[in-house]
């Protein structure tokens, strides 16, 4: 298989537990995002969103975003929950993290910088399928890599926009993007990946 790294999004306490961003979904689709951390860690980086210590720390429309989500930022929230949820905590080190204040992982330009050297493939997991997963597909496809993205390993609040999001991606981006399971990509290992 090509050199692939598995990114996984946004699995935190933040969304796990019960707070006005909680993510029903996330508990579904945990078993499979741990089955492939726990078989390849080395391989795994997680994103946190890391929201701003005040709104008035941001600028442009995040900070609307923020003064929507005051309850959110950190001077008000329990910083703990910005933590990965426990069962994937326990796989740091050797699996890395990766924070950002963004939807995207990508605009910063650290973590390309991080993975551009030998890595062509982006495996990815996590939430929200149409908040954070689908701005880092996109972002990776942007930037060139082959993405693949597994189906029930990706979780949303709001299942219309989750399927949406799932049938735009296949459909849209079908040349750079491919949509299988947990059990699909796990079982290609090591034997190879075919994207064609």
């Amino acid at each position: 298989m090509s050199n692939w790294v598995h990114l996984c999004i946004d699995m935190q306490r933040l969304f796990a537990e019960d707070t006005p961003w909680h993510v029903a979904w996330m508990k579904e689709v945990s078993p499979q995002v741990v089955a492939l951390a726990e078989r390849h860690p080395e391989a795994t980086i997680f994103t946190r969103f890391v929201p701003p210590r005040k709104a008035e720390d941001m600028t442009g429309m995040w900070r609307a975003y923020y003064e929507k989500w005051g309850m959110m930022t950190r001077d008000n929230l329990d910083t703990a929950l910005i933590d990965l949820v426990p069962a994937l905590r326990a796989l740091t080190p050797p699996a890395r993290i990766f924070d950002k204040m963004t939807y995207s992982p990508w605009v910063s330009g650290e973590l390309h910088s991080i993975l551009k050297e030998g890595v062509d493939t982006v495996v990815l997991t996590g939430g929200e399928t149409d908040v954070c997963v689908l701005a880092a597909a996109l972002g990776a496809i942007d930037l060139g890599y082959r993405v693949v993205l597994l189906k029930d390993a990706v979780c949303s609040g709001a299942d219309d926009t989750h399927d949406a999001s799932l049938e735009l991606l296949g459909d849209r981006f079908s040349v750079q993007l491919r949509l299988i399971t947990a059990d699909q990509f796990l079982s290609s290992l090591p034997s190879g990946l075919h994207l064609d």
